[in-house]
């Protein structure tokens, strides 16, 4: 498989790291090869500086990102390894090629790495470098199969058995693994009292790492820090490119968010929370959470999500049709984050009430308290609502009423007044008679989203597309995986088990959603015809302009903008159905189609 293709991680382990106090003298004499440049010097700077295109050369330029320059933040806790040498992250270049185990396992004690936020990693880069390691796998091309989850699976299984059967020195050394090894060996080994952990990662294999991260059915997605094929993001195709790119994320990462990036985007998320929540623990200031916040028992629970994301389309009517140019898609801007850091999540043991009591908890100085509450949704036919968007909560029924949960931000939603997206409904009409409420709320996760905002407005401000895009998978990955308990079985990782969480923050994008659905409908007369999470998509004259003016995260941007071509119009004015309607829209933002939160 060539770069850009598509590799296995455990757990994350976070531990103090000690190695052997071997002088760099030693390493030299133990790993030194000839350099390819009779100059060492000239290695470093072709790792460390992207070479310009010759006068009247006809190539491409290279992306932005690729001649920003790589800083010294990640120097220390990380090393890359080419087949020409290795590297520190800023492009300092520090040995010749690592053609053996036990070399590799000499340079893992001089390097003496140290961790950031996650253990100290060995970036692998090339295939060429693999092979000097005897890491060699050949499970088949992906043009000749149909399925490339078993194509996968099998790269994984044979990657697998050659570490396996290569690793016997560094076993014989004193490391030992975590886990099965992979696209990432985790390497641990005791010295005297502390334990020193540090991560092989091999960047020509992280494809075959397959999950909804880094990818979904035959799609390649987001493959963390190295970025994604699909868009463009990953890293150039020769190595010392690749390596000096790779080199600029980690020392980016290590900069901006404080941790070295984890194996998955999820677990980077995970890696700066932790990180954030050692720091408060020193310090004995600010909200720590310790135990995960598991969904308490409930009496006919919903199925699924406890507050699905909407998804919703209609038939657009003539009148949405009158004057119609542009089909317009607009969304909250780094929707989760938003609402991630201005939420207040509950944690602790939660108390159970019931009857008359329930009823009276939702009733506060400052609100109802984080938790989840059971009450009836009126028969949405019963309200006076508008009809061109859909129910306010997921669970409505038009025609009959029905009791769920719901959390405290959807409580509040329904609430509100019906020019603001709810139903204006007291908290009588709501018929509350269960609760599950928690005895401490803040806002958790406020300096979390408050360093990947301002790192996404660095990334932003430089045009770091890669660095942005990685962001993204970040938050939404961890976010995203909070409702599955499986992702953090270690039990130093349980505390991000956070369903009511998640829950909260879908919640929340929805009803803001609604919110502005409702202005633009006051401020233009327009109508959505079709909602998926925090996106919306219009039919608009030429010129008129529905997004939000602020540039602040969770406010409505443009994301995709076509002009309606006499084919297109003919679509939607000759629907039938919400069929029809969806397919109509999939043609006209064939181009632009993106992943969503």
């Amino acid at each position: 498989m060539d770069r850009g293709g598509r590799s296995m991680a455990g757990e994350d382990q976070y531990a103090l790291f000690e190695f052997d106090d071997t002088t760099a003298d030693a390493m030299a004499d133990e790993i030194a090869v000839q350099s390819k440049s009779d100059d060492p010097q000239e290695v470093v700077e072709e790792i460390s500086t992207p070479e310009p295109p010759q006068s009247g050369e006809d190539v491409d330029s290279p992306p932005v990102w690729e001649t920003l320059p790589a800083g010294e933040e990640a120097d220390g806790h990380a090393l890359i390894v080419t087949s020409d040498g290795t590297y520190t992250p800023s492009g300092r270049e520090l040995t010749g090629p690592v053609d053996s185990v036990e070399k590799l396992d000499k340079l893992i004690r001089w390097a003496a790495l140290t961790p950031l936020g996650a253990p100290a990693q060995i970036w692998v880069v090339g295939q060429a470098a693999c092979e000097l390691l005897g890491w060699i796998i050949d499970p088949g091309s992906e043009d000749d199969v149909d399925d490339m989850e078993a194509l996968r699976n099998r790269a994984a299984q044979e990657l697998t058995a050659v570490l396996h059967a290569t690793l016997t020195p560094l076993l014989n050394a004193g490391w030992e693994l975590r886990g099965d090894p992979g696209h990432v060996v985790h390497l641990s080994r005791s010295i005297g009292n502390f334990t020193s952990m540090v991560d092989v990662v091999i960047e020509p294999y992280v494809w075959t790492y397959w999950n909804k991260d880094f990818g979904w059915h035959n799609r390649v997605g987001d493959m963390g820090i190295l970025g994604s094929p699909t868009a463009g993001t990953y890293l150039p195709d020769d190595d010392l490119p690749a390596a000096r790119e790779l080199g600029r994320r980690l020392a980016w990462c290590a900069k901006h968010l404080g941790v070295l990036p984890g194996p998955t985007p999820a677990r980077t998320g995970a890696a700066l929370v932790d990180k954030i929540k050692r720091e408060r623990t020193r310090s004995g200031k600010g909200i720590v959470v310790t135990t995960p916040g598991s969904v308490p028992p409930l009496d006919d629970p919903p199925r699924g999500d406890l507050e699905p994301a909407v998804g919703w389309t209609r038939v657009p009517e003539a009148d949405d049709l009158d004057n119609a140019h542009r089909l317009v898609s607009i969304d909250q801007r780094a929707a989760y984050l938003a609402s991630a850091g201005m939420l207040e999540f509950g944690y602790g043991q939660p108390t159970h009430l019931t009857g008359d009591m329930a009823a009276a908890a939702a009733v506060g100085e400052k609100g109802a308290p984080f938790g989840l509450w059971r009450i009836t949704l009126p028969a949405g036919q019963t309200l006076s609502l508008p009809e061109k968007l859909p129910l306010p909560h997921p669970h409505m029924l038009a025609d009959q009423p029905v009791q769920t949960w719901v959390t405290t931000v959807s409580l509040d939603g329904l609430c509100s007044p019906v020019a603001d997206g709810g139903i204006g409904a007291d908290l009588d009409d709501l018929d509350i008679t269960e609760a599950w409420v928690y005895p401490q709320q803040g806002r958790a996760l406020d300096k979390w989203a408050k360093i990947l905002r301002e790192a996404r407005k660095a990334a932003v401000d430089t045009d770091d597309d890669a660095t942005k895009r990685f962001l993204g998978t970040c938050y939404k990955g961890y976010i995203g995986r909070m409702v599955n308990p499986d992702m953090w079985t270690a039990k130093q990782m349980q505390h991000h088990h956070q369903p009511l969480w998640r829950a909260s923050i879908i919640a929340h994008c929805r009803w803001r959603g609604r919110r502005v659905a409702m202005r633009i409908a006051r401020e233009h007369g327009r109508w959505p015809v079709r909602t998926v999470t925090d996106s919306w998509v219009y039919l608009l004259a030429n010129g008129e302009d529905i997004a939000d003016p602020s540039e602040a995260l969770g406010k409505m941007s443009v994301e995709k903008d076509v002009v309606l071509t006499d084919t297109l119009l003919f679509a939607f004015t000759s629907a039938q159905d919400v069929h029809d309607v969806n397919l109509a829209i999939k043609a006209a933002f064939a181009d632009e189609e993106e992943g969503e939160d």
